[in-house]
């Protein structure tokens, strides 16, 4: 690595000044790193990201201070998705480059977002300076202590920047804990073109019509509480967190045994099928599935196969109780987290502005087909014209936050699999629910 040198245009009293300033993030820093100012750093001023600027500019721009106040060199670990592996190096990469009057040792290791929780929480001392995760998981990594407070910004305005609704799944007790990434962590229905028509996908009997006539099939994850939700979510049921970590239920009011009629009649229809793992990709290079529920991360295999007939839009409604619901959902965004613990904040915090700033996440989304949760990148044309976003933000009007509890999980799951099954004779659903419902909202064990 390249040992990089100070430029004597750095001021004594730049320095002077820098090392008054106070540290942000309640974790162990040194005077290598500092959060530099509580005001937003313009993107101008921050974008020549080399110490080269006036001593005037060095008072007043935070990134400038922070160059400035950096003697050692700046070591980072960084968690991202394992698909994620070979973009975030080439931002890793970039992000050395423009600050190339800094030297770092930045790691970059492999985590699910949706395990990131977890295992950071197992010691979050040791856990990584800056990684990815779901924004459902922000309650318990704020509560572990797992998260510093984005109150100082450098490069652009975090909160200003970003779509309202991943501003606000960032948000906890009216503080921002988090970096919003993208927002396209929801489903919705892609369809074959030669098979459906627009008006067949409004109405999931319509499409079961359709399918049973052509030999088709529709797939969704049923055996799986995510997209469960999305039945009891439209007939008016919910499922919310509570403070102390545990779940209000009441798909066992009244309509709740409709909805899982509703879906035991799917089952028996013999062209609406649980989708397990792989099974979407299988049923759509075989032609068996002419429409699935999913969401973007399926978008590049759905096209791939389904190319001209390649098509998505919001979920349909479905028919409960004798009167037609619009399916709901749960609506996620992926984040980026600093670790307050890390030996150097400051630099922590102008990654992950750089790792979510509107050029890097319309990058994202070209590379990965991932939505933009900043809104000048989602408004551009190039994401616009993505059937998979579109459908997503139709969706949106139908979605909220995905806020539950550990609980939930498996009660909804066992749930999904026994009623899609479509062989439920006999059985007693007010029961089913009710103790479906006694799992889900079971307290939690701290």
């Amino acid at each position: 690595m390249r040992k990089a040198t100070k430029k004597i245009a750095v001021t004594m009293a730049a320095a002077l000044m820098v090392s008054s300033v106070s540290l942000t993030g309640c974790g162990s820093s040194d005077s290598s790193d500092t959060s530099g100012s509580s005001q937003p750093a313009s993107s101008e001023a921050a974008s020549s990201g080399t110490s080269e600027a006036s001593s005037e500019a060095a008072e007043t721009d935070p990134v400038q201070n922070l160059i400035a106040a950096t003697t050692d060199t700046v070591k980072l670990t960084v968690w991202a998705s394992e698909l994620d592996q070979d973009f975030t190096q080439g931002l890793l990469d970039s992000f050395k480059s423009k600050y190339s009057d800094v030297t770092f040792d930045i790691t970059l290791g492999a985590e699910s977002e949706a395990d990131a929780k977890d295992d950071v929480l197992k010691d979050v001392e040791a856990a990584p300076d800056v990684y990815a995760f779901a924004d459902d998981q922000i309650n318990e990594l704020v509560k572990g202590g797992a998260l510093q407070e984005v109150a100082n910004t450098y490069t652009y305005d975090v909160k200003g920047a970003n779509v309202e609704s991943s501003v606000e799944a960032a948000t906890l007790d009216g503080k921002l804990y988090a970096y919003p990434m993208t927002a396209d962590n929801g489903y919705f229905m892609y369809y074959d073109k030669s098979v459906f028509s627009e008006s067949d996908v409004e109405s999931l009997d319509q499409m079961l019509s359709v399918a049973k006539e052509k030999g088709k099939k529709i797939g969704m994850p049923v055996a799986n509480g995510w997209y469960l939700y999305s039945f009891f979510k439209g007939a008016g049921l919910d499922v919310t967190l509570k403070d102390d970590g545990s779940n209000d239920c009441n798909w066992n009011a009244e309509g709740g045994t409709d909805v899982a009629q509703a879906i035991i009649d799917l089952g028996k229809s013999g062209c609406f099928v649980d989708l397990g793992d792989g099974d979407l990709q299988t049923g759509v290079k075989d032609g068996t599935l002419a429409a699935c529920v999913s969401g973007v991360w399926d978008s590049e295999t759905v096209e791939k196969e389904w190319k001209e007939n390649y098509a998505a839009t919001k979920l349909p409604s479905f028919t409960c109780g004798g009167e037609l619901k619009q399916m709901g959902s749960f609506a996620g965004f992926k984040m980026i987290g600093v670790n307050p613990h890390s030996k150097f904040v400051g630099w922590s915090m102008i990654l992950a502005e750089y790792l979510t700033n509107a050029e890097n996440q319309l990058a994202r989304f070209q590379a990965r087909g991932l939505g933009p949760a900043n809104a000048e990148a989602a408004s551009s044309d190039e994401v616009q014209s993505s059937p998979a976003i579109a459908a997503l933000a139709k969706q949106a009007g139908f979605a909220v936050p995905q806020r539950v509890g550990g609980n939930f999980w498996d009660p909804a799951a066992t749930l999904g699999k026994t009623l899609i099954g479509g062989n439920q004779k006999g059985t007693d659903l007010q029961k089913l629910l009710d103790n479906t419902v006694e799992g889900i909202t079971d307290p939690v064990n701290n």
